[in-house]
């Protein structure tokens, strides 16, 4: 009787300073991962808008916070996890100029994508994307 081989997963995590500038930096964390893959626009999109409401909507962005980026890829799909630092969920507000349009994006770019956790210990908001591209993998070095 033949046996189904797992599907490999590979996994990068790194925590952040809850600062602004750092969002840059996540993004690049994020597209030095998935270098070649044809998620990459939708997924460093994503993330964008998920580490700026940790920065600016979380305790991550009072002094001393932090912000965790956790990805999971594996031949077929990427999970992408922001972990900030707790404090109120607002949701989605209403869009004006600058605010309210970071979840809607997430949910139109991703095929799948939630919330988990609490004021108290934190919040994990999650997208998943998928199909990755055929042959393509990122070197484990994180």
């Amino acid at each position: 009787m033949p046996t189904t081989a797992a599907v490999p997963l590979i996994a990068w995590s790194r925590a952040f300073p809850g600062t602004p500038d750092q969002v840059r930096e996540a993004r690049r964390f994020l597209a030095d991962i998935l270098a070649g893959q044809q998620v990459t626009g939708d997924a460093v999109l994503c993330l964008s808008e998920l580490v700026s409401n940790a920065v600016v909507h979380s305790d991550s962005g009072k002094p001393g916070g932090q912000f965790t980026v956790h990805v999971e890829m594996n031949e077929n799909s990427l999970r992408i996890e922001v972990l900030d630092g707790g404090g109120l969920w607002a949701g989605a507000g209403v869009p004006d100029e600058q605010h309210g349009r970071g979840l809607n994006i997430v949910s139109q770019l991703a095929r799948a994508w939630g919330r988990d956790g609490d004021s108290e210990t934190g919040w994990t908001v999650w997208y998943e994307l998928g199909p990755l591209a055929s042959g393509a993998a990122a070197d484990e070095n994180a």
